[in-house]
């Protein structure tokens, strides 16, 4: 009697166990396929976001950096020059680098950094370095264009001891970052002749205050 009630017991508690603790293989099934279909449709957001925060993260570091040669300049009451630079495949400008009209990658210097990207900061060794950007800024995935106030490309910006924009053929105008592939937000850094700097959306509409002004 006792061994019949305890195999009862096991048996009653077997089933419980496969009832309530496991699955049969096509619950599992069914599972893995509601799995799949809900990262289909998450994925193509999922995607559009790390894009759009990217080029949110590089058109933020070259405003910054631009802004850090004005402040600079105004500091030293003195010219002082915020360049674009790319160094081969390097997301760190180093001494190899040379100025750029297509690069994330930027440099604060009072003199062209062209072969001294890497240098130490300096108040009088060339090219008396102030700050160069990281690789944070400068990934892959991303299309830069900076344009000059002639309508070319641009690679440099300088500022003088009034904080104003000291123009020549290859000043820029604008610096427009996007997506490579496409699929997301499109931004602009404008550096206006009088010395303010600015980042705005090349896509919202009329009324927005993230408008981009007309060139």
């Amino acid at each position: 009697m006792l061994n019949h009630r305890h195999s009862a017991a096991k048996s009653l508690g077997g089933r419980a166990l496969r009832s309530f603790g496991g699955f049969s293989l096509i619950e599992l099934v069914v599972a893995m396929a509601i799995l799949v279909t809900l990262l289909a449709a998450v994925m193509p957001e999922v995607s559009s976001w790390i894009k759009g925060l990217k080029v949110s993260s590089a058109a933020e570091s070259l405003r910054n950096g631009a802004e850090i040669a004005r402040m600079e300049a105004l500091k030293r009451n003195s010219r002082v020059s915020f360049w674009l630079v790319a160094d081969g495949t390097a997301k760190v400008p180093g001494n190899t680098c040379v100025l750029a009209s297509d690069s994330a990658a930027w440099v604060v210097s009072v003199v062209d950094p062209t072969g001294a990207c890497a240098a130490e900061a300096s108040l009088v060794t060339s090219p008396q370095l102030v700050q160069r950007s990281t690789a944070t800024e400068n990934t892959a995935g991303l299309t830069v264009e900076a344009t000059s106030l002639a309508g070319g490309a641009g690679n440099h910006v300088t500022f003088n001891g009034l904080g104003q924009v000291a123009a020549d053929g290859s000043t820029v105008s604008v610096i427009d970052v996007s997506a490579t592939a496409g699929g997301t937000r499109r931004l602009r850094v404008v550096v206006e002749t009088g010395g303010a700097i600015r980042m705005c959306d090349r896509d919202v509409a009329a009324g927005d205050p993230r408008i981009c002004p007309v060139l």
